[in-house]
């Protein structure tokens, strides 16, 4: 845990095993070059393409998705009328599977400066991107489109999260910092959640805070609720970005035979 400050009282536990994962419908179209996608996630497990937030408004014609890809790197992706619109990965890995990374995704495609127009952040700190395809200026990406299926914890019922997840924000038609979301702590300079819940959140924005156990997929900060799909009441966890629990390490592994479950409890 880190001193002081808001508390995320409530995290949500994806079992991989069980295909869990989070869907709603937009409800109209939103922006399609501003966004900002806030999340805190603690993995479960490593080497498989987990996917953290996707809206597919048709399977290999117009789709964006965050995701780690099986060599744990983070990797955004984007398609327009069926061809690359975005592509860009990290060099950096993610395989702490006892730490909770903050994730903050930045689109801004009026960007004039190409590097600027889609920015990661990982615990406060701006990570380099390596671009196979970069947004054009001004370029529209569908991913506040409407009538489409987004999804917390999967690509559509595939590629599903092993882990938890906390604090998750999507902002549709608003580029919001770093500092809007976290700080460091002044005494362990350990990057923390703060209270984000009054930002603007636009057409198709939501915050789950996973605070009702009888309504895991309730918008906190509106109406976009989402519905479960393999998850129950037993899955709204307690371990979260700002009360960390001890958990097994799958990484220190003396039986080879073993089996990790449920958030590796």
């Amino acid at each position: 845990a880190v001193s002081g400050g808001f508390e995320a009282s409530n995290s949500l536990m994806f079992n991989r095993a069980d295909s869990a994962y989070l869907v709603h419908t937009n409800s109209g179209t939103g922006s399609y070059q501003k966004s900002t996608f806030s999340a805190w996630v603690k993995r479960s497990s490593l080497g498989t393409i987990q996917t953290m937030w996707n809206n597919q408004v048709q399977a290999g014609v117009n789709q964006v998705r965050i995701e780690f890809d099986a060599a744990d790197k983070i990797y955004l992706y984007g398609e327009e009328a069926g061809g690359y619109a975005l592509r860009a990965l990290t060099t950096s890995v993610y395989r702490d599977t006892s730490a909770w990374y903050h994730v903050l995704v930045i689109i801004d495609t009026p960007q004039s400066t190409a590097a600027d127009r889609i920015k990661l952040y990982v615990n406060g700190v701006q990570v380099t991107l390596t671009f196979s395809t970069t947004p054009a200026q001004n370029a529209n990406l569908r991913m506040n489109y409407d009538n489409t299926p987004v999804s917390v914890g999967s690509t559509q019922a595939s590629n599903y999260l092993d882990g938890y997840m906390a604090e998750v924000y999507w902002i549709d038609g608003t580029v919001y910092a770093t500092s809007d979301f976290g700080e460091f702590d002044e005494d362990s300079g350990i990057w923390k959640p703060i209270d984000a819940s009054g930002l603007t959140f636009g057409t198709n924005g939501f915050y789950l805070d996973f605070e009702d156990s009888s309504a895991l997929g309730a918008d906190a900060a509106g109406s976009n609720n989402f519905s479960l799909n393999n998850i129950a009441t037993t899955d709204q966890a307690t371990d979260t970005c700002t009360n960390n629990f001890a958990t097994m390490n799958i990484l220190d592994n003396f039986y080879a035979a073993g089996t990790f479950s449920n958030g590796n409890t």
